[in-house]
């Protein structure tokens, strides 16, 4: 039994996107404008991650459910809380303490909710320290070099790979997409930790992927209708791997539901954000990184 390839539709199919290109080079500048105000408005959430915190660490002879813990801390009111299971019996509990808080007096209400709440579990403190806003600072700033270390990785290949000119066409789509997605979490107050980090290089190895399958496409039609005008080309590529590209933003969406509604609270955020992101760099791959390649002068490779 022979199997064909699953398409959404033909790969002849002609929808004019090079015709909407400047309506959408206007839509992209406006969000990243209005991103921009939202980020001097709202300002990101920092995390525990960058801002420094508590950090506790507890055994019990008793298992212990997360969600029960969690529900638990709820009661007391503190900043953000991220409980995690890190061994047998042992759970891990950070709290953002924020820069008005008394560090004793929010380590003693958790104690105390604790040792109320699971008396018969015998609990044991095995740690209990306090994470410094210096050392969140240096956290910040790997994550920014991480990020810059990306960039600079992709158009090292991009520009190997193809030409200077598709290294152009991905710069700019993926600082759309990164200025977009911090746009999103601060107006959303997500909490922006090392999770944000890792779904921010997600999104852009992710948007870079989608682009790459486009620019090869374009490459090989330079080639294959050297006749054609680079206007036609770039449309008649972008149609071409219309199928695949929407195959793989709608199912890699629906997993990213699936976390958001399922995932619980301590990987909903991030889910959120990737959700966000995809959609984004689908959305800069074929409306930014390939129509703007005529803009400087790319006619033949």
């Amino acid at each position: 039994m022979r199997l064909y390839p699953l398409r959404l539709w033909s790969s002849d199919v002609e929808f004019s996107f090079m015709t909407f290109r400047n309506y959408s080079y206007m839509i992209s500048i406006a969000l990243m404008l209005i991103s921009i105000i939202s980020l001097g408005v709202f300002k990101l959430n920092f995390g525990i991650d960058f801002v420094g915190g508590i950090n506790i660490e507890i055994s019990s002879k008793k298992p212990i459910q997360l969600a029960q813990m969690r529900k638990n801390l709820e009661k007391i009111n503190l900043k953000e809380v991220l409980i995690q299971s890190i061994g047998e019996n042992e759970i891990g509990i950070k709290v953002a303490s924020g820069k008005d808080h008394d560090t004793s007096s929010i380590i003693d209400r958790i104690k105390k909710s604790i040792n109320t709440e699971f008396e018969n579990n015998r609990i044991k403190y095995e740690r209990v320290d306090f994470v410094g806003p210096q050392v969140g600072s240096q956290m910040i700033w790997s994550g920014i070099m991480s990020v810059t270390l990306a960039f600079a990785a992709i158009v090292a290949y991009i520009w190997i790979r193809f030409e200077w000119r598709f290294g152009i066409g991905i710069i700019l789509s993926l600082v759309h997409d990164i200025i977009l997605c911090l746009g999103f979490a601060s107006w959303m107050q997500l909490d922006f930790n090392l999770s944000s980090i890792a779904a921010l290089l997600t999104i852009v190895g992710y948007s870079v992927n989608d682009s790459v399958v486009i620019y090869d496409r374009i490459r090989e039609n330079l080639h294959k209708w050297s006749h054609k005008n680079i206007i036609e080309i770039i449309n008649m590529s972008i149609n071409q791997t219309l199928s695949r590209t929407t195959l793989t933003v709608l199912t890699t969406l629906i997993a990213n539901l699936a976390l958001i509604v399922y995932g619980g609270k301590a990987i909903q955020e991030f889910s959120l954000l990737m959700f966000f992101g995809i959609l984004v760099g689908t959305f800069s791959s074929i409306f930014i990184a390939a129509p703007i390649l005529p803009m400087f002068k790319l006619e033949k490779i």
